[in-house]
């Protein structure tokens, strides 16, 4: 595909996959060398998540639905798109800790199946992302959240390679807990490719990079390539400018 007249401050790089994929350390790694912001759409719905937990609410009872979804109206969210320097908050409270949690993770996919919150955090998404200058990852980029996206990532990695890595973030190599998270990851893939709002996909125009065998730095060599490719836009310490800066 030829490049497309796309600048450092328009460009918007959609980055997609499943959990353990490896979409957050590329992305953020792809975000710092291109000199862009950076967006965690995941921790969007995390916080939602957190906030509904907060408040007392079983996002897995499907009888509270209409409950997660009244408290949207309440959903203050501060998220950074600094790829150095990342931080979410709900309200006055700094989440960013605990939207990783057990508690949380096991809880999100239920809560980002709801069409109505994928609608309304869909906008918000929309407007972080503004003009572009941006990285965004997630499981709908490509398709839903940035189908113009110049640059569309989707990375994969085998069930037994993401569940190694989601396993050694937790410091452990235990068979056993290797195996719970590989049936944990298992489950996601399912509610998230299931959901009836914009499930997990490939866009049809988005490159697939399969991460099992790559280092980060074969994966983010490959993206920076496939974004010149694309766009012509190359990191920004090559063209004399100061990450952070457009071209």
């Amino acid at each position: 595909m030829p490049a497309a007249d796309v600048d450092r401050a328009s460009l918007v790089v959609a980055v997609d996959g499943p959990s353990g994929s490896g979409k957050s350390t590329v992305s953020r790694e792809v975000a710092r060398e291109l000199g862009l912001r950076y967006l965690d759409t995941g921790a969007i719905y995390r916080a939602l998540t957190w906030w509904v937990l907060h408040d007392g609410i079983d996002p897995l009872d499907p009888a509270s639905e209409s409950a997660v979804v009244d408290r949207l109206g309440s959903f203050e969210l501060g998220i950074s798109t600094d790829p150095s320097d990342q931080w979410v908050r709900v309200g006055d409270v700094d989440v960013t800790a605990a939207i990783r949690g057990s508690d949380v993770t096991t809880a999100v996919s239920a809560v980002s199946a709801i069409p109505q919150v994928r609608g309304q955090l869909l906008t918000l998404q929309r407007r972080l992302i503004g003009a572009g200058g941006i990285v965004v990852e997630g499981r709908d980029i490509g398709v839903t959240v940035c189908p113009a996206a110049p640059v569309k990532i989707f990375l994969t990695a085998s069930a037994v390679e993401r569940a190694g890595r989601r396993a050694r973030e937790f410091d452990t190599t235990d068979e056993r807990d290797v195996s719970a998270v590989q049936a944990d990851l298992a489950r996601r893939d399912r509610l998230d490719a299931s959901r009836s709002a914009s499930p997990l996909a490939e866009a049809a125009d988005a490159v697939e990079l399969d991460t099992t065998k790559l280092d980060i730095a074969q994966v983010v060599a490959a993206a920076l390539t496939l974004v010149r490719e694309r766009t012509g836009v190359i990191p920004a310490d090559r063209v004399g400018g100061r990450i952070g800066e457009p071209r």
